[in-house]
């Protein structure tokens, strides 16, 4: 084992919220023993921030960019940054029909959210939807599952994440966390068996589901309160 690797939100701390201390203390203690990344749907200094700064390596957007730790500066010193344009006018064509198809034509604010990297988000209750409306449309999932086959052959050119409460997630395809993880492995001459990550959205359509479905090896957790317990093994 040289490298583990961890998504952030539901497997270090709830969505958006800082790093509590039990999960900092533990990380740590692993930092003594592995090289770590963080691998993250987010753009690397909102992963960092949320952080607390932890030193650490942080891929984001997919893979779109990558900031590496420097001991010297406590920053992240932002090594990749790719930025796909995105075709606007195709994208919010392709969404208004899958609304119109499945009844989602009732929104708040905007209908899409185009991010500056090229990554987009159907919003299914628009950007500006009020947050117990958006916490009670799909907590299980299951109205996006249900169409989530349908929305990947729509938009075959990204790769898409049933993502947040209400929103498809979506990222120029190739970029997913497999993907990121594999090029920062290759990179480092790591191999897949040297390395594992860590990750609670390993079902369909989940963010950590690429790396869930490949060979590297994978600890799931269903709880960010329990990480010290889960990782413990690995020290």
């Amino acid at each position: 084992m040289k490298l583990m690797a961890f998504d952030l939100d539901g497997t270090l701390t709830e969505h958006k919220t800082p790093l509590d201390e039990n999960n900092r203390a533990a990380l740590e203690a692993l930092s003594r023993r592995y090289h770590l990344v963080m691998v993250g749907a987010g753009s690397c200094e909102r992963i960092f921030n949320q952080l607390g700064h932890f030193p650490i390596d942080v891929i984001g957007n997919y893979g779109m960019q990558t900031g590496l730790y420097n001991e010297k500066t406590g920053k992240l010193d932002i090594v990749e940054n790719v930025v796909i344009p995105c075709d606007r006018t195709s994208c919010e064509a392709r969404v208004a029909a899958l609304r119109e198809k499945y009844g989602f034509t009732e929104y708040a604010g905007d209908s899409v959210q185009f991010h500056d990297s090229g990554c987009v988000t159907f919003a299914i209750l628009g950007t500006e939807a009020k947050q117990e409306d958006k916490l009670a449309f799909d907590p299980d999932r299951k109205k996006r599952r249900a169409i989530y086959d349908d929305v990947c052959r729509v938009f075959s050119d990204f790769t898409v994440f049933v993502g947040g409460s209400t929103s498809f997630d979506m990222a120029p395809a190739p970029y997913n966390k497999y993907y990121a993880l594999d090029k920062f492995c290759r990179e480092r001459g790591i191999a897949h068996d040297e390395a594992v990550f860590v990750g609670d959205d390993y079902g369909p359509g989940g963010n950590d589901e690429s790396v869930y479905r490949s060979d590297i090896p994978f600890v799931t957790i269903d709880d960010y309160r329990t990480f010290p317990e889960v990782i413990k093994e690995y020290l």
